[in-house]
Parts: C-alpha cells; structure tokens; sequence
C-alpha cells in the first residue's frame, strides 16, 4: 500500500476525472464519486467525535466504524465488489440495542443539541443520512448490493442514539423540542 501513496498529486484527475479502484475512469461528479465523497465525509466527522470525551468501549466501537466506511468507500470505488455483509449490518443492529436498552422512551422530539460530543453525533448523523441518500441515488442507476444502504440507514440511527448516550454520559439529558412554546 505505500508504494500506491507515494505520490500524491498525479495530476491524472486534471481533466475532471479520477480512477475507481477497478482501474477505470469516472467523471469526479459522478454519482458514484458523490457517494463515496459523502461516506469519506462521514468517516471523518466521526474522527473528530473520537476526538471527545467518550466510554472507552464506545471510542473503539466507533473506530471499528470508521474502519467500516472505509471499507464501505471500497466497495463503492470498486464497481461490483463486496465488502460490507450482512454481519457488519448485524453488529449496527447489536450496538443499537445495547446502547438504547438504558435510555428512557421518547415522548417529544430532541433538538440536536446537548454536550458537544452529542452535538457531533448528530452531526454525524445527519451526515450520514447525506451519505444514504446518495447510496440510493447510486442504486437506481448502478447496480450495488443491499448492504452498504442497509449499513448506512442503521448507523444513523445509531448515531441518534449515541447523541442520546454522550449527553447522559457528559452529565446532561435531551434537549427537548418544546412544541408549546411562546413565538415571539
């Protein structure tokens, strides 16, 4: 792999173009580099959640995540190819009821708001729904498999309830939407 790195700038995308992992070319606007644009986003927001005060058993659940979309960028630079299986979309599943099992139920909507850690999980959430929304997008015009939108769709929701915990752990609570308050 660090042979493949050692030369960053190889002005071959210069014309508007960048290469997918199966050695073809693609328009760097295509929907396809769109997609994995917003997972890399995704990855990177997560980076600097990691960056806050968190559970231990938390901060390397979310790194396994990050290694995750990564892998999930793969397998969208490489048409055809598969590397998110149903097992990564199970341990999402594992991880959401572990997490949401100590919160108690909502009975109004939550502002993103909170600790700044919380904070950051909703950005990465909403990130994420970016990200899900151009992995459908990809799929009406490619064929890719289920998985990776699947894995998308659980980790928002998962980031949703990691918000929920990082504000509990930082001391606080939800930050309640309050549908009856004055306008003014």
């Amino acid at each position: 792999m660090g042979n493949r790195l050692s030369k960053i700038a190889t002005r071959t995308g210069d014309n508007g173009t960048t290469g997918l992992g199966d050695g073809s070319r693609t328009d760097k606007d295509s929907v396809r580099i769109h997609s994995i644009g917003e997972v890399d986003e995704l990855n990177s927001n997560i980076g600097l959640l990691l960056c806050e005060d968190m559970p231990a058993e938390l901060h390397e659940e979310l790194v396994t995540i990050q290694h995750d979309l990564f892998d999930l960028g793969g397998e969208l630079c490489i048409p055809g190819y598969q590397m998110i299986t149903d097992d990564h979309v199970v341990r999402l599943d594992t991880l959401l009821a572990k997490y949401n099992a100590d919160l108690p139920a909502l009975t109004e909507f939550i502002l993103p708001a909170g600790s700044r850690a919380a904070s950051l999980a909703h950005v990465c959430r909403t990130v994420c729904r970016r990200a899900e929304r151009a992995i459908v997008t990809l799929g009406r015009t490619e064929t890719i498999h289920d998985h990776p939108r699947q894995y998308v769709n659980r980790l928002s929701d998962l980031m949703f309830v990691l918000s929920r915990t990082l504000n509990r752990y930082a001391g606080g609570s939800d930050v309640l939407w309050q549908h009856e308050r004055k306008r003014g």
